[in-house]
């Protein structure tokens, strides 16, 4: 089995843990991550957008001019869609971009995902990530401390108040828990902190 170094909040190493090779220890199927996450950014989409038909647009009741004789195009509406601020033809409507990607499919992007974080040395395992109150400095001195210089996404195995609160303010840090993390998050982290009861969770879930 895999094996990483245990850490705790001061960056000290305090022993050693074995990981689950189908979790962590997978080729990684960048094809199927890459499916994953362009599909949780449709999910996320809103839909919103909205133009006017020439049929919403205010005004154009009356024909411009007469059919015949004008020596001009004839027009029934300014309203039209090649007249400056007439209705525009085809154009995009409130809608749901959603749709699903099948259950096996996702599991495996995710192991995927956990797998090249270990590969490429960007994991960093921690035996109780805990804050006693809510400080940014106590956040930032953890991060230099496990060798974060950029961003990171740090999971614990529950909310943890005094951690979210205290890595809110920090750019390009996020935090979130075992039960909802999701391949666009680890994949776009340069470092992934993790708390080893939540390394637990997450092998309990994904493990064949």
């Amino acid at each position: 089995m895999a094996k990483i170094n245990l850490n705790d909040m001061a960056g000290k190493v305090v022993g050693e843990i074995e990981l689950n090779d189908s979790v962590f220890g997978i080729e990684p199927n960048v094809a199927l991550m890459h499916e994953v996450v362009k599909n949780y950014n449709a999910n996320q989409r809103q839909g919103t957008q909205s133009t006017l038909t020439r049929a919403e647009v205010r005004g154009g009741g009356r024909k411009p001019w007469r059919q015949k004789g004008t020596g001009r195009a004839r027009q029934g509406s300014i309203r039209s869609p090649q007249w400056t601020h007439g209705g525009i033809a085809l154009g995009p409507k409130p809608r749901s971009y959603r749709y699903t990607m099948n259950k096996k499919a996702r599991q495996l992007a995710m192991r995927s995902a956990l797998s090249a974080k270990y590969a490429a040395g960007s994991m960093v395992v921690v035996d109780n990530i805990a804050l006693n109150e809510i400080k940014t400095k106590s956040m930032v001195n953890f991060l230099k401390a496990v060798g974060c210089e950029k961003s990171a996404l740090i999971v614990t195995p529950a909310v943890e108040k005094n951690v979210v609160m205290s890595a809110r303010n920090i750019p390009g840090v996020e935090t979130t828990f075992a039960s909802v993390i999701n391949v666009r998050d680890i994949l776009k982290a340069d470092k992934f902190i993790v708390d080893q009861k939540a390394v637990s969770m997450i092998e309990e879930v994904y493990s064949k």
